[in-house]
C-alpha cells in the first residue's frame, strides 16, 4: 500500500489499521495506547512514521520523542525530545505546545533551555510531572472551536527508557481513560531480554483493557520483493535470485534487506552479521569521515554538531567535508542541530568496534568537552552525559562530581529514581576520590540521606528503611542532631508501610534526643512526627502537650512547614473530642501558611481537611467552594495524582454526589475513573461506584471486577469498595452476599471502631432485615433469631463508634452524615423485628436533609423517604405516605436512581400509592381474568405466602386477602394454592 507522501508501506495493512483505530477511538474521547513492538529494523520506525503523517492530515496533534542509549542517566529523555521538537516548530499546535508549556513551570525545567531552581527541589516530585504532563495532554486535545483535535503521543525505542520514562509511560497507560490522546510506544522485542527492566513493565501494561499490543513481523518473500523493487525505484528490475538470497539472509528484516540490497549492487560480498554488514559500509568512506562516525558512536544516538567537530580532532573544514561524506551515504541523518544515526544498530556496531583505548580516550575527549557545561547554567543534561562519559574514560574524581550534580537536577526534574541512582554511584565512589567533600559540597553522611530521601520519593521506603537503619549504625552517638533527623526520617517511613508502633517508638527517640535547649527546627520536625503517631494511638493522652509544644517551637525556628503540618494534626485530634466550629478556620490558617512557605504537599492536607470538616458540618455550598478552589490549584500544581491530590478530587465528587448533582459527579468520576493495575488505582476508581451503584449502571460489575483482585490489600479500598458491594447485591435481591461483603469489611478494616462504621452497619443491618422477611416468610425461626442477633451485633458497634473514640474518649462530634446513618441504623434494626417504625424512619429523613428540606443528602433522604411511606402506609395513613413517596419518586427520577425508583414503583404498586399512573395492560394467556391487584396476589401466592404475610405485603387486612386468594382459584379454576402457584410459575409471573 500506498503510505501518504508518496512513500511504500508494505505488508503493514492490518497494523496500521490497528494504529489508525487507535486514532480514531481518542478522537471519539476514549484514550488508546499501543505498543508496537519487533526486532531491530524490522519496520516499527516507519510503520509509526506512517500514522504520524496520517495523523497530521486529520490535523492532530502530534508529539515524537526518542530514547537514547544513555542507561538511566538522563531522566524523561523521550518527553522532553517530543516537547522540544513540538515547540521549535511553526503554525497553531507549535503555539499551542508552547502555551501549554509556559503554564508548566515544570515541564519547561525538561527542555534543554531549561532552568530549575534549586529551591524548588524540596516539593518538586514525580506526580507534579506526571499532573503537568496528563494536563498538557488533556489540554491539547481538548475540543476546540466545535472541532477534535486528538493528541497523537509517539515514544520510541522504549527498550532505553529510563526509569522514569518507565514510570510515566505505565501511569499514562493506566490513567488516560477519556482524554483525546492515542500513545505509542516501539520497542525491540530481541532486546527484552530476561532481565530488561522494560519486560515486566509491558507484561503488566499488556493486561489493561485500554493498552493493546502490534507485533511488527518480518517480511514474507512477497514483501521482501515489493521492498527491493521500492528501493530500485526507476532502475533496472530486481531478479527472483536477488530476492530469494537477500530474503534468506535478512530473514525479512527490512532494514537487513535493505542495507543487503545496497551491498549487493556495489558487488561486494559481506558476512551475513548485521554488524559486520554496518561496518562494511562505514569502512568505503574515507578516513575523516571513518573517525567523524566513532566519534558519534561514543557521543551517542544525537549527535551535537559542535561537539563531534571538537572531538574528531579535524579542523572545521575537514569536519564539515567529512560530515557531507557521512550524509550522503545516509549512515548519519541531519536532526535539528545535530545529527543521529540512520539506526541505533550502526551505532552500536561502531562502537562495539572500537579499540578499548580508543573508546577510553574519546570518552575522555568528551569528558573534557563536556566539562565547562556542567555548573549551574549549563545545558540540561550535560552533568549526566559528564558523569557517564567520565565513568567509561576512568576519570573517577570527575564522574564523581558529576554524579552528584546530575542526581541534584534529576530531583529538580522530579526524577528520583534517576537523582538515587546518580547518588548512590558518587557514594560507591567516596573512598577513591580526593576531597569528596569539596567536590560534593556535603559530607558523607549528608550524600546518604539525600540518597534515602530519594529513595523514599521513588516509592522504595523499604529500600529507604534499610538504608536508614544502617545509617543509625555508622551516625556518631555523640551527634544528636543527625540521629534525630535518621529516626525522624525513619519514623515517616515505617508509618508509611503501616508499621505503625515501631514508628512512634522511632519518633520518640528522635524527640527524645533533642532537649528543648536551644530550640532548634529539628526537633520541631520530631514533634510534628511524633504528634501524628499520637493522632490514632494516644495511650497515655499525650497528643496536647505535644501538639502544643510543637507548634510553639515552630514557630520560634521558623519551620513553617512543621508549624502547618502540627496545626492540621491538632485540628484532627481536637474534631475527634470537641464539637468546636472554629476547627475549619483551624485547617484553613494552616492551608495558607504552607502556601505562604512553599509546602505544597502539606497545604493540600491542609486543603483536603478543610473541605472536608465543612462537608462534615453540612455546608454542602461552602465544601464545594473549598473543595473547588483547592482542586483548582492542586491540577495548576501538577499535584493531581499526588496522594493528597487524588483524596481531594475525590472529596469533591462526594460532596457533588450528596448534594443530588450527579451529573456534575459523573463528569468528575469519568476524569478518574481508571483501569485498575494498583492499589492507589483501584481507590480512585472506587470512587464512581458510588453513582454508578445508585443509578444501577452495569459499568458498577466491571468494576467491581478490575477491583477486587486488590481489596485485601488497603483498608480504605477495603471499606468502599466492600460496602458498595453490598449495596449492589441488596439491589439485586441477594441479601447474603451484602451480608458476606459487610462481615468482610469489618473483619478487614481499621476502620470498624471509627465513624465509617455506622454506614457499614446500616447497610448490613438493612441486609440482615431482608433475609429475616425470608425466614419469617418460610416460618424459620431459627434464622429470624441468627439475623436479630448479629442485628445486635451491627448496632452495638454503630452505637460505640458514634459515642466513643478508638482509643476509649468519648466522642464529641460524630457529623452530620454520621448522626444520620446511625438513625438509619436504628430504623432497620426494628425492621428486623418486622416492625416499620414511623418515628425512626422520619428521624432519619429530617436527619439526611442537613436542615435543609429540599436539600442535604439528596439520595439518602429518598431512600428514607421511601421506608417512610412504607412505614406510613402500613399504620394506615396513605396520605402521609403518598407525600413521601411522591417527593422520593421525583428525587429518584432527577437522579436517575433506577433501582430505589423501581423498589418505589413495586411499593406504590402494593400500596395504591400511584393513583395517578395509568393502569398496566392486562396480560395475555390464563392471566387475562385477573385484575391488577389479584395479579399481585397471586406473585405472593407463588412465593410461598400465607394470607397474613399477603395482607402485610400489600398492606390490606388478612380478610381481604383471603377474598383475592378465592377469586383467584375461582377464575384460574384450579383447586388450591399449589397448583395456582405452579402455574404462575409456569406462565412466568
Amino acid at each position: 500500500m500506498t503510505e501518504r507522501g508518496g512513500r511504500v508501506l508494505i505488508g503493514r495493512t492490518a497494523e496500521l489499521a490497528e494504529l489508525t483505530g487507535a486514532l480514531d477511538r481518542a478522537a471519539a474521547g476514549g484514550a488508546a495506547v499501543v505498543l508496537v513492538s519487533g526486532d531491530a529494523g524490522v519496520g516499527k520506525t516507519h510503520l509509526v512514521s506512517a500514522l504520524t503523517a496520517a495523523a497530521r492530515e486529520r490535523d492532530c496533534a502530534v508529539l515524537v520523542g526518542q530514547c537514547a542509549e544513555l542507561g538511566e542517566s538522563m531522566p524523561y529523555l523521550p518527553l522532553a525530545d517530543a516537547l522540544w521538537t513540538a515547540s521549535r516548530g511553526t503554525g497553531p499546535e507549535a503555539e499551542g505546545v508552547r502555551a501549554a508549556l509556559e503554564s508548566r513551570p515544570v515541564l519547561r525545567r525538561l527542555l534543554p533551555d531549561g532552568e530549575g531552581s534549586p529551591d524548588a527541589a524540596s516539593e518538586l516530585g514525580q506526580q507534579q510531572l506526571f499532573g503537568a504532563v496528563l494536563g498538557l495532554l488533556g489540554e491539547l486535545g481538548a475540543r476546540t472551536e466545535g472541532r477534535d483535535r486528538p493528541v497523537l503521543l509517539v515514544l520510541e525505542d522504549l527498550h532505553w527508557a529510563d526509569r522514569s520514562t518507565r514510570h510515566l509511560l505505565t501511569f499514562l497507560s493506566r490513567v488516560l481513560s477519556r482524554e483525546r490522546v492515542c500513545l505509542v510506544g516501539t520497542y525491540r522485542s530481541d532486546d527484552l531480554h530476561r532481565r530488561h527492566p522494560l519486560r515486566p513493565v509491558v507484561a503488566e501494561l499488556l493486561r489493561l483493557p485500554t493498552v493493546t499490543g502490534i507485533e511488527v513481523r518480518p517480511f514474507g518473500p512477497a514483501e521482501t520483493a515489493e521492498y527491493l523493487a521500492g528501493l530500485a525505484g526507476g532502475g533496472a528490475p530486481v531478479t527472483a535470485a536477488t530476492v530469494e538470497r537477500v530474503h534468506r539472509r535478512s530473514e525479512g528484516n527490512a532494514f537487513y534487506a535493505a542495507e543487503l540490497y545496497s551491498a549487493e549492487s556495489t558487488g561486494e560480498e559481506l558476512p551475513a552479521g548485521l554488524a559486520d554488514l554496518l561496518l562494511s559500509r562505514v569502512e568505503r568512506l574515507s578516513d575523516g569521515a571513518q573517525r567523524v562516525v566513532r566519534v558519534a558512536a561514543v557521543a551517542g544516538r544525537r549527535i551535537d554538531d559542535e561537539l563531534v567537530r571538537r572531538a574528531a580532532g579535524l579542523d572545521e573544514a575537514a569536519v564539515g567535508e567529512a560530515l557531507r561524506e557521512v550524509v550522503s551515504h545516509q549512515l548519519l541523518v541531519p536532526a535539528g542541530t545535530g545529527y543521529t544515526f540512520r539506526h541505533a544498530l550502526l551505532r552500536e556496531a561502531v562502537y562495539a568496534d572500537l579499540l578499548p583505548g580508543e573508546r577510553t580516550r574519546l570518552h575522555a575527549d568528551f569528558a573534557r568537552l563536556l566539562g565547562p557545561d556542567v555548573p549551574p547554567g549549563g545545558r540540561r543534561g550535560s552533568a549526566a552525559e559528564l558523569a557517564h562519559h567520565s565513568l567509561a574514560a576512568h576519570d573517577l574524581p570527575t564522574a564523581f562530581a558529576a554524579s552528584v550534580r546530575a542526581g541534584r537536577e534529576a530531583e529538580r526534574l522530579g526524577a528520583p529514581d534517576e537523582a538515587f541512582e546518580h547518588y548512590d554511584r558518587a557514594l560507591e565512589l567516596w573512598e577513591t576520590v580526593p576531597d569528596p567533600e569539596g567536590a560534593s559540597g556535603t559530607d558523607r553522611m549528608g550524600l546518604a540521606l539525600d540518597t534515602v530521601r530519594t529513595s523514599g520519593r521513588a516509592g522504595e521506603q523499604r529500600r529507604a528503611i534499610s538504608r536508614l537503619r544502617r545509617l543509625l549504625e555508622l551516625a556518631d552517638p555523640a551527634d544528636v542532631v543527625l540521629g534525630a533527623r535518621i529516626r525522624d526520617r525513619l519514623a515517616e517511613y515505617l508509618s508509611d508501610i503501616d508499621e505503625d508502633d515501631e514508628s512512634q517508638r522511632m519518633a520518640r527517640a528522635a524527640v527524645a534526643m533533642l532537649p528543648p535547649d536551644p530550640p532548634r527546627p529539628e526537633r520541631a520536625a520530631a514533634l510534628s512526627t511524633y504528634a501524628r503517631t499520637l493522632l490514632y494511638n494516644d495511650e497515655h493522652g499525650e497528643m496536647p502537650a505535644v501538639a502544643e509544644e510543637a507548634v510553639e517551637l515552630a514557630r520560634a525556628t521558623g519551620a513553617t512547614g512543621a508549624e502547618a503540618s502540627l496545626l492540621v494534626t491538632l485540628g484532627v485530634f481536637r474534631e475527634s473530642r470537641e464539637a468546636d466550629p472554629d476547627v475549619v478556620e483551624v485547617f484553613a490558617r494552616a492551608r495558607d501558611l504552607a502556601l505562604e512557605g512553599g509546602r505544597q504537599v502539606v497545604a493540600l492536607r491542609a486543603a483536603f481537611h478543610h473541605a472536608r470538616a465543612k462537608f462534615d458540618r453540612g455546608d454542602l455550598a461552602g465544601a464545594t467552594a473549598a473543595a473547588d478552589e483547592a482542586v483548582k490549584w492542586t491540577m495548576d500544581a501538577g499535584l493531581g495524582w499526588s496522594t493528597y491530590g487524588i483524596v481531594l478530587r475525590c472529596l469533591r465528587y462526594l460532596i457533588h454526589y450528596t448534594s443530588g448533582d450527579w451529573a456534575e459527579a459523573n463528569r468528575l468520576a469519568g476524569e478518574f475513573a481508571v483501569r485498575v493495575a494498583r492499589t492507589p488505582e483501584a481507590q480512585v476508581s472506587a470512587y464512581a461506584l458510588f453513582t454508578e451503584v445508585a443509578q444501577g449502571d452495569p459499568a458498577a460489575r466491571e468494576r467491581l471486577r478490575w477491583i477486587e483482585p486488590l481489596w485485601a490489600r488497603d483498608a480504605f479500598l477495603n471499606y468502599v469498595a466492600h460496602g458498595l458491594a453490598a449495596e449492589l447485591a441488596l439491589w439485586d435481591g441477594d441479601p447474603g452476599a451484602a451480608i458476606e461483603h459487610v462481615e468482610r469489611t469489618l473483619r478487614e478494616s481499621v476502620y470498624n471502631a471509627e465513624v465509617p462504621v455506622v454506614r457499614v452497619a446500616a447497610i448490613g443491618l438493612w441486609a440482615h432485615a431482608e433475609r429475616a422477611a425470608r425466614a419469617r416468610a418460610a416460618g424459620d425461626e431459627a434464622a429470624v433469631r441468627a439475623a436479630v442477633e448479629a442485628g445486635d451485633d451491627l448496632l452495638a458497634r454503630a452505637r460505640r463508634a458514634a459515642t466513643t473514640t478508638a482509643d476509649g474518649w468519648p466522642r464529641a462530634w460524630l457529623g452530620v452524615e454520621g448522626r444520620a446513618w446511625l438513625a438509619r441504623a436504628e430504623a432497620e434494626r426494628r425492621r428486623l423485628d418486622g416492625v416499620l417504625d414511623v418515628d425512626l424512619w422520619r428521624e432519619a429523613v429530617d436527619l439526611f436533609t442537613y436542615g435543609d428540606p429540599d436539600g442535604g443528602f439528596v439520595y439518602e433522604v429518598a431512600r428514607s423517604r421511601w421506608r417512610l411511606a412504607e412505614a406510613l402506609t402500613g399504620h394506615g395513613d396513605r396520605d402521609a405516605a403518598a407525600e413521601q413517596w411522591r417527593r422520593a419518586v421525583a428525587a429518584a427520577e432527577r437522579l436517575g436512581a433506577a433501582p430505589l425508583l423501581a423498589a418505589l414503583r413495586d411499593l406504590g404498586a402494593r400500596a395504591r400509592l400511584d393513583s395517578g399512573r395509568a393502569a398496566a395492560p392486562a396480560p395475555a394467556g390464563p392471566f387475562g381474568a385477573l385484575t391488577a391487584r389479584e395479579r399481585e396476589v397471586l406473585k405472593l401466592v407463588a412465593e410461598g405466602r400465607n394470607n397474613k404475610e399477603i395482607a402485610a405485603a400489600l398492606f390490606i387486612s388478612p380478610k381481604t386477602a383471603s377474598v383475592h386468594v378465592s377469586n383467584i382459584l375461582a377464575k384460574l379454576n384450579v383447586s388450591g394454592r399449589t397448583q395456582a402457584a405452579a402455574l404462575a410459575v409456569r406462565e412466568g409471573l
